[in-house]
């Protein structure tokens, strides 16, 4: 399959066309640029501050240093045992509100622009830890896929049962990637090869491992995400 890539700059128009809010004032929840939990009024419809919340959080968070990474503090937190995945056979899903559907390898997701960060991964236990992630940016991906007018949410499916839903917003973040390698290295299996989610503007219950299907949509499922739907706070920012 062969893969070309637009401008990888989301612009202040399509960012706004892809949310349903161009042309109004229609209230939203992002996860802007600040270290703090954001609030959300209501989970159902958590998009409640103002539009230009959701331009700002395109800034990059801060990263670390190299030398910053703790390579045994990232501790593995799973609610299964890990799947098992053939990485030769292994293909990601983007489906949904989209114009052309695709369904990558994990060579062509390689063959891609890499993004390579350091950041603090977050868990809500309350522990923390410095990680190096490489992969490709969602934003990619989702322009790549040409999602419909009006599309909010991102969904994520992984192999072992586990799903989530982000806002749209947060999906598109610059530093918001599906990784394929962690501290300079191929990631491995109980951190969720061969594919998971990894961004430093969410807690990491939102960061899905061993995901298989990305599906771009205009309204929030009933099910909104396996730890959202036992009390957890969907937004789930930091």
């Amino acid at each position: 399959m062969s893969l070309i890539l637009p401008n990888r700059r989301i612009s202040r128009r399509q960012l706004l066309q892809w949310s349903g809010f161009a042309g109004g004032s229609l209230l939203l929840n992002s996860c802007g640029s600040n270290f703090g939990v954001t609030e959300v009024g209501n989970a159902t419809e958590p998009f409640n501050q103002v539009v230009q919340s959701l331009i700002t959080s395109q800034r990059p968070v801060p990263e670390f240093s190299a030398r910053q990474i703790e390579p045994e503090a990232l501790l593995i937190n799973s609610f299964t045992d890990a799947p098992v995945i053939d990485p030769k056979t292994f293909r990601l899903s983007v489906t949904g509100e989209v114009n052309n559907p695709m369904q990558l390898s994990l060579t062509e997701l390689q063959n891609m622009p890499k993004r390579s960060m350091v950041i603090r991964h977050v868990c809500v236990e309350g522990w923390a830890a410095v990680v190096q992630w490489g992969g490709v940016r969602l934003a990619d991906l989702i322009a790549l896929a040409q999602p419909k007018p009006g599309v909010k949410y991102v969904y994520f499916k992984s192999a072992d049962g586990y799903y989530e839903s982000w806002d749209l917003a947060a999906s598109l973040h610059p530093q918001t990637l599906l990784a394929y390698e962690k501290n300079g290295e191929a990631l491995p299996v109980d951190n969720g090869a061969p594919l998971r989610l990894a961004a430093p503007i969410k807690l990491g219950y939102k960061q899905s491992k061993w995901v298989t299907e990305v599906m771009v949509l205009s309204q929030l499922l009933p099910e909104k995400g396996y730890w959202e739907d036992q009390g957890y706070e969907w937004f789930g920012g930091l």
